[in-house]
């Protein structure tokens, strides 16, 4: 008798969160209080690895971590897995932004990945850690003649990239797209199963004796005595001398952030496992990340158990930057994507997608993390990774912990840190303005890379809409 079929997950369910959940503390109890030196709201990347930096330096500290729903269920457990050392988005995003020190961003970034490698070997995370480069893909003549260019501008930083043409590309990945290709190898780049990862950095915060208490979502922040009250909506307390917000695109309900980023949504595609013969089909032994370079550009990469996953493109923001569950599923933006898949892999037609979703990233207008602080220097935050953050949020852990700890002032300094992105405009500007930058961005890629009058405005006033 023939084995039935699993059946398909939920639409909205990420491949990554599959997994049952460990359990960690439960909710705070209705009605309770607690005292602690620092809360940390919210446990993704950023609040988990601002845990461990607090308690690296300090391990006598009494620490608490709330998180509205269970560890990874933001960005940390919906995003493609890889893991880049860039803190600023990219060599050219840091050129425009910071050339002053992009030295100094350039060398942290990569001490921080070998940090975030070493930590999850040391710790036993087994999160598939596979270093296999990255490989950038460009299918119009243009971006073959734009791949050179970017070659010879990152040599003059000392990273050393490698240009493939046709051949050498295709010899690679068999797709009847791609021209040419840039290879990142090694270094700077890393592949992961980012929820993996998280809950193994949650795992070692619990053995450092710091509570993860899931389900316990906070609907509020007030002044206390000198100290800041955090309140649940279950009504239970903390009383903190310090609160770190770590709720990445879920932090419209602090108000002063609602002009420092706006939540755009992002989704992905996983396939079934690929047989022996599609494994040949394609190529790919390399197993590098791969993604194309249009400004609406796909990512895609093949996971430990031989599925590939396929995402990007489309970047959604909803009027007035709503974030809800049932945006997790688009069914128009799956349909694109599964279409745009088989454009590029023909001859994988009929290969089915069971995991389909979506997930809100932060974006800010330089594409980088923003630190801020409020309630007299009591509450901390770091958010806006537009995209790149499983890697830059362990540096911004440790950031935040030095705005509260204060072991390394020299890097409040930086411009990154001290200086706040251009802020977004209210709605309903917000949106007509993501719109029209959305609208010109596809046109530039129908048009050879052109950009018009407004984004040519727009870049040399700094101010840029990614995911």
């Amino acid at each position: 008798m023939p084995s039935r079929r699993p059946a398909d997950p939920a639409p909205g369910t990420s491949y990554w969160l599959r997994e049952p959940a460990p359990t960690f503390d439960g909710p705070l109890p209705a009605g309770s209080s607690l005292t602690v030196d620092v809360a940390i709201i919210g446990a993704g990347f950023t609040g988990l690895w601002t845990a461990i930096a607090l308690t690296d330096t300090d391990p006598g500290l009494r620490v608490a971590v709330l998180e509205a729903e269970t560890v990874a269920f933001g960005a940390s457990g919906r995003n493609g897995g890889f893991c880049e050392a860039s803190l600023t988005h990219g060599l050219a995003n840091g050129i425009r932004h910071f050339p002053d020190e992009l030295d100094r961003l350039e060398r942290e970034g990569i001490d921080n990945l070998r940090g975030l490698i070493d930590f999850s070997r040391t710790h036993g995370i087994e999160c598939d850690l596979e270093e296999t480069g990255t490989l950038a893909l460009a299918h119009q003549p243009y971006q073959v003649e734009a791949f050179r260019a970017w070659r010879d501008e990152a040599a003059e930083y000392g990273e050393h990239l490698q240009f493939l043409d046709r051949d050498a590309v295709q010899a690679e990945v068999h797709s009847p797209l791609w021209r040419a290709g840039l290879y990142r190898p090694p270094g700077r780049d890393i592949l992961i199963d980012p929820a993996r990862l998280c809950r193994g950095i949650a795992r070692v915060v619990r053995q450092r004796s710091v509570g993860v208490h899931e389900h316990s979502r906070v609907s509020g922040l007030e002044r206390r005595a000198g100290r800041v009250q955090v309140s649940t909506a279950s009504g239970a307390t903390v009383l903190a001398d310090q609160v770190v917000v770590a709720t990445s695109a879920y932090s419209g309900w602090l108000r002063r952030l609602g002009s420092v980023f706006v939540p755009v949504y992002d989704y992905a595609l996983v396939s079934d496992p690929l047989s022996a013969d599609q494994r040949t089909a394609i190529g790919w032994a390399g197993r590098q990340g791969l993604f194309d370079a249009n400004n609406q550009f796909h990512y895609f990469r093949v996971t430990a158990d031989d599925r590939i996953l396929w995402g990007g493109y489309d970047a959604i923001h909803y009027f007035g930057s709503r974030v809800a569950p049932e945006l997790d599923r688009r069914p128009a933006t799956f349909d694109r994507l599964e279409a745009q898949f088989f454009r590029a892999f023909p001859q994988l037609e009929g290969l089915r997608f069971p995991y389909r979703w979506g997930g809100a990233i932060d974006t800010t207008t330089r594409f980088t993390v923003t630190f801020g602080q409020t309630m007299g220097g009591r509450v901390t935050y770091a958010l806006g990774y537009t995209g790149l953050g499983v890697g830059a949020s362990r540096w911004a852990g440790g950031v935040v912990r030095d705005f509260i700890l204060r072991p390394r002032e020299d890097r409040l300094r930086l411009r990154l840190v001290s200086h706040p992105p251009i802020p977004f405009p209210p709605e309903p500007l917000r949106s007509l303005a993501v719109g029209a930058v959305r609208h010109e961005l596809d046109r530039a890629d129908r048009n050879e890379g052109r950009r018009s009058l407004l984004l040519r405005t727009l870049d040399s006033l700094g101010i840029g809409f990614d995911s």
